[in-house]
């Protein structure tokens, strides 16, 4: 870095108003995830039908949850690298490529031709626009939990940690609200597949329009400033050369703590948002027999679930706040490793039960992801805190996202149709957190500027 640019670095930041701190925190993680939620039902609903050879159904839908996952395992890698840009080079740079990466694949992906048009060419671009949607995130969560966090007025910032964790509800909302209103548009007389002209062409709107949301995002994200966090760590020459060697050799234990407190996380949001819409919408009679929802319906009954997840994200932030990360995330926990073993009585007690299922889900959801957005932050100095909470919270997308559809399936398939063995699986991950709950510290008081 040159002089004159260490100089000016060195001036001190002027303030973020707070509505734009939570406006740019909000905005691009409400983005981001809505890319990923677009493709998430596409993954169940079209990519099967488009982009695998014709066959069995549930080794095509197996593919395409596989080409979902793979997005997981760019996710670290993304987190190093755009974390090494965030630790030495600001925050503000770093989340405006982030944004920009995640919005041009998703757009790509509503170009891409489908296998009938070109063969395996088809999966093959599907899965590298797929991994540069990884990439991309990997970089876009820790970046904005930073910009919330590390501006945030004392005492709240689990409050402020709450807003970019609120965008993977109001993503949701988006993107399943979009399709189904293209789905209304083109209704299909088959509730169990899309109508023709959905497959040919309406799929491919929700990418397209991806476009129009990033460019909302960028104006954002370009009129913020620095965090004072980060211009103290330059002022004070602490800035490190290879943050992620920095953070692995001063913070390993750390990484690793993050990385299991987001384990439970990351397979009850992945069950929740993708799991539950194959069973939901398989046939009874089918080969591995599901709830035998329409489309339409399920995804209405969904939309109700996740307006309790984005509820529940806001009242998390007071409640961590006042009671301590941990403690909080201790009793919610405990709660998802119960809900794990009440799958079957919910799931099979109608209408009124998958409702309930749902709400439950959700809002163990909304509980366990608000506190995160501080709690990680929290773990790592601000020289290495973009890269550290960035690699924690990718690394556990490998060890719980990448594979917890896959594996779900694959246990649904093994029940014959049951979701016994799946909430078990929910309550084996979730216990595992606890585990790593119980050796972690509090984080609640340490100084964000250190």
């Amino acid at each position: 870095m040159s002089l004159a640019a260490t100089a000016e670095r060195a001036e001190p930041a002027v303030a973020n108003p707070r509505s734009r701190v939570i406006l740019a925190s909000l905005i691009g993680t409400t983005i981001e995830f809505y890319d990923f939620y677009v493709y998430a039902t596409a993954a169940v609903l079209v990519f099967p039908h488009l982009f695998f050879p014709a066959g069995d159904d549930t080794v095509a839908l197996l593919a395409s949850l596989a080409v979902f996952g793979a997005a997981m395992v760019a996710r670290p890698l993304g987190a190093i690298f755009f974390g090494h840009l965030g630790d030495k080079r600001g925050r503000k740079a770093t989340l405006v490529g982030a944004l920009l990466t995640m919005g041009i694949a998703t757009f790509l992906i509503g170009a891409l031709p489908t296998y009938e048009m070109a063969g395996w060419l088809a999966p093959a671009l599907l899965v590298i626009m797929r991994l540069a949607q990884g990439f991309a995130l990997g970089g876009e969560w820790s970046g904005a939990a930073l910009v919330a966090t590390e501006n945030a007025p004392k005492g709240k910032r689990a409050v402020y940690g709450t807003f970019p964790q609120l965008g993977a509800p109001i993503g949701f909302i988006v993107a399943n609200g979009l399709f189904l209103i293209i789905a209304a548009v083109l209704p299909s007389d088959d509730p169990s597949r899309p109508s023709q002209a959905f497959l040919e062409w309406g799929w491919r709107i929700p990418f397209l329009f991806s476009i129009v949301m990033v460019i909302v995002g960028l104006w954002v994200r370009l009129n913020l400033v620095e965090s004072a966090a980060f211009e103290k760590t330059v002022q004070k020459g602490k800035v490190t050369r290879v943050p992620l060697a920095a953070a692995f050799q001063n913070h390993f234990k750390a990484i690793v703590l993050g990385t299991f407190y987001m384990l439970a996380t990351y397979v009850l949001f992945y069950l929740m948002t993708t799991f539950s819409l194959s069973y939901g919408r398989a046939a009874p009679g089918a080969a591995v027999p599901g709830l035998g929802y329409d489309y339409r319906t399920f995804v209405l009954m969904m939309i109700g679930g996740v307006v309790f997840f984005g509820i529940f994200t806001l009242l998390s932030g007071p409640w961590a706040d006042r009671w301590g990360r941990r403690r909080t995330l201790i009793w919610i926990t405990l709660g998802i490793i119960a809900f794990g073993f009440v799958w079957v009585p919910m799931l099979a007690a109608g209408p009124l039960g998958v409702m309930a299922w749902l709400i439950l889900g959700f809002t163990l959801m909304g509980m366990t992801f608000g506190p995160m957005g501080a709690l990680l932050p929290e773990l790592f100095p601000a020289n290495v805190r973009y890269t550290g909470s960035g690699i924690a919270y990718n690394v556990s997308s490998i060890l719980g996202a990448a594979v917890a559809p896959f594996i779900a399936v694959a246990l649904w398939r093994y029940g014959n149709g049951s979701p016994f063995w799946v909430g078990v699986y929910l309550s084996s991950m979730a216990f595992i957190t606890l585990v790593a709950l119980l050796l972690g510290p509090e984080t609640k008081d340490v100084d964000i500027e250190h």
